[in-house]
Order: C-alpha cells, then structure tokens, then sequence
C-alpha cells in the first residue's frame, strides 16, 4: 500500500525521521501527489508523513495525511506490532521521546476541549494481523494537515490495546471513568511518529 519497510535503529530519541525514512517518504509522496507541489498556491500544505518507531528505535511503518478539500486522507501500513486492534491517535505535541514512554507527545489533539471520542485526534482503530502487519485508510474532517503542523506539532500514536470511544453503556456502568474518558483505555503507547511535512 504505502511501501513501509521494518527497519532497525539504535538512537537515543525517535523525535526526527532518519534520511532513509525521510527518501522513502519522499517516494510515497511523489506517488500519491504525482510529483506536484505539496504546498498549494495559497502556502497551505497538502502531505504530511511520519515514520512510526518503537521505544526500542524499530521504524515499523508509517503514515501519509493527504488534504483532499476539506477532508484529510490517511494512510498507514505496519509492521512487526502485536496483533489485534491498537488504539490509533493524533496526539497534540510533536515529540516522541522514548524513555518517557511517548508521554512527551501529550494527549490526544483536542483543540475544542471534547471528551474522548470526540477530540480531533481520535481516529478508528489499526487492526493487525496475526503476521504483525497491518493497513488501514480513511478521510476525517476533524483536522487539516495545517492543523497537524501547528506550532506545537503534532505525534501519532498506537497504542498497546484497542480503543472502547469511550462506549460503556448505561447497563454496564452509570458512567465512563476518566481515564475511558481520556483515552478509550487504550492503555500503552507502543509506537509513536513525529508528523512533519512532506518532503
């Protein structure tokens, strides 16, 4: 789909895209944009990408944000990650910083102060198989890519469990705690990529 391959890196912060994501993106980008602008006319761009690295420095995929009109195409390919669903999240600063397990990326890009699943960075979940691989596509209209760009940047996120959107049902509980509020209870993030534009 998208061309991500597994890699290996020892380095002490994921935060940047090493020069051999940064021409594989590149490659992506000409691809999806046929080798035109990714800044429109009007200076706003139009692709952003991110390499997603483990803790441990393991480049295992990465994602592209197209702006197509008002909506934002996104796309991602993983490898190597536990199977099953990953919450899967823009998160509102762009730094993944290792040793402190992605915290550094803050929570969830929220410009308008929603309750989980309604803030902007919440998108559906990543399914992976039982080989570790996985993909997924969709559009949303709660962000631009300039909105992914802002002065603080912006980080996506997997998370080490699946995402509930904060769905517990009158019957099971009077009501959702707050870290299913916060999070979905998505718990641990595994992977975590600097969103910057595209070459």
């Amino acid at each position: 789909m998208l061309g991500f391959h597994r890699r290996h890196e020892h380095r002490p912060s994921v935060s940047g895209v090493g020069k051999a994501g940064a021409l594989a993106l590149l490659g992506v980008v000409l691809a999806l944009t046929g080798g035109q602008s990714v800044v429109r006319a009007d200076d706003q761009p139009v692709v952003a990408t991110t390499v997603l690295h483990t803790a441990a420095g393991d480049a295992i995929g990465g994602a592209t944000f197209t702006q197509r009109a008002d909506r934002v195409l996104v796309e991602v390919e993983v490898n190597g990650l536990p199977p099953g669903f990953h919450g899967f999240h823009v998160h509102a600063v762009g730094t993944c910083d290792p040793a402190t397990g992605f915290s550094s990326a803050g929570g969830h890009l929220n410009p308008a102060g929603h309750t989980h699943a309604e803030h902007a960075g919440d998108q559906p979940s990543l399914y992976v198989g039982a080989d570790g691989a996985g993909t997924l596509a969709f559009t949303t209209d709660r962000y631009t890519v300039a909105d992914l760009l802002g002065p603080n940047g912006t980080a996506l996120i997997v998370h080490a469990q699946p995402d509930n959107f904060a769905n517990i049902p009158p019957r099971y509980a009077p009501a959702p705690d707050e870290m299913t509020l916060a999070t979905g209870d998505a718990g641990a993030r595994i992977a975590c990529g600097v969103i910057q534009l595209a070459a």
